[in-house]
């Protein structure tokens, strides 16, 4: 069988005055988005070759598949198939997810609290049998706060554009029109009548945090916030207290943040700290104060705190060390955990409300 060759068309390239010839630069394509949508709109000549270059490995390794089989399944034999994860308890009900051996997608269930009645809201295999699709992505599942709506995205060609959907729980029946294009995050409102998402640019980035009504078209979803900067993406989501939105606008060395109050109805975000270049920082809140995990004068990072945004005075909470990474607050009613890296060692610390003492979850072998 022979090698599958890829036509030749040479292209004069230069570049920092140095010049050389290209020979496959044709193959890129400028409506290369389109084909993540669909493969259809892949350049012909590409596809031919993609699929000689298959035929010719399946021939070369056709001796090898029961081989294959017997290391898929030594795998596959390690990883324990039939798992549950640790409910999480919500306002009225806790929440969990599992999956089977004779599955590949999770199943979402939840029980009211005092109760043993289990209700299963999502079964992902089930979903991809209904759709009978050869590619099926779940990008997010969300369950609004008085729950009664199933929030999930969904990518169906493997482009990483996302389309969301809005069910009912109770009737199993779309209640919204669904949003194409999204990023897949889906952030519910506390009221229940809302969704927060973010769209997707010519460039597959996601630049534009927008707001949809339940029940309305995706065409009257209101705009609240657009990074105009092209190396930046967005993303919103809520504060640990259920008080605020955040929206945080970042590259990968550089971060910017965005906030509204949770229960406004018309949403204006307000900025926290103007970027600077290689800062980063990202700003929670809870009890009535704000917390900022930041290395700003801080190479491994710090956390501050203030009692407001509006005119902050940071404060120290968490100071810099050396040599030791800080990690991010988790926050419960009584206690604060965080994290530290340190000797290649990562470290969790829990700290009391009341009496303010924190010490470390030492862990055996």
């Amino acid at each position: 069988m022979k090698i599958p060759q890829l036509k030749k068309k040479s292209e004069i390239k230069k570049c920092h005055d140095v010049t050389w010839v290209d020979n496959y630069s044709w193959i890129h394509q400028k409506n290369i988005l389109d084909v993540l949508k669909d493969a259809k709109n892949l350049n012909p000549e590409v596809r031919k070759y993609l699929e000689e270059e298959n035929s010719f490995t399946d021939f070369h390794l056709d001796n090898t598949k029961e081989i294959q089989k017997t290391l898929f399944n030594e795998i596959k034999g390690r990883i324990k198939l039939d798992d549950e994860s640790l409910p999480y308890k919500d306002y009225e009900y806790e929440y969990w997810t599992k999956t089977t051996a004779k599955g590949n997608y999770s199943i979402k269930l939840r029980k009211k609290i005092g109760t043993n009645a289990i209700e299963e809201i999502w079964n992902g295999n089930k979903e991809k049998e209904k759709l009978n699709t050869e590619y099926f992505g779940v990008g997010d599942l969300e369950v609004s706060f008085n729950d009664k709506y199933l929030g999930y995205s969904l990518d169906l060609t493997g482009s990483e554009y996302y389309t969301i959907y809005i069910r009912e729980i109770s009737t199993n029946k779309l209640i919204t029109e669904k949003i194409e294009d999204s990023s897949g995050g889906i952030t519910f409102s506390l009221d229940n009548k809302y969704i927060f998402y973010s769209k997707l640019d010519e460039n597959h980035r996601p630049r534009k945090i927008y707001r949809h009504e339940l029940g309305t078209k995706s065409q009257e979803d209101l705009l609240i916030f657009e990074e105009k900067s092209e190396a930046f993406t967005v993303g919103i989501g809520l504060s640990s207290d259920e008080k605020y939105f955040f929206i945080t606008t970042s590259d990968h060395n550089t971060t910017e943040q965005y906030y509204f109050e949770a229960n406004v109805k018309d949403p204006k975000p307000k900025l926290i700290k103007k970027r600077k270049r290689g800062i980063l920082y990202s700003v929670n809140s809870w009890d009535g104060q704000f917390y900022n995990h930041t290395n700003e004068n801080a190479e491994d990072f710090k956390i501050d705190v203030t009692q407001n945004l509006d005119k902050p005075d940071w404060n120290t909470f968490i100071a810099a060390k050396d040599e030791v990474l800080i990690g991010e607050l988790t926050f419960l009613n009584d206690w604060i955990i965080r994290s530290e890296t340190s000797d290649a060692l990562d470290k969790l610390f829990v700290k009391n409300i009341t009496t303010e003492k924190e010490e470390e979850l030492i862990f055996s072998d």
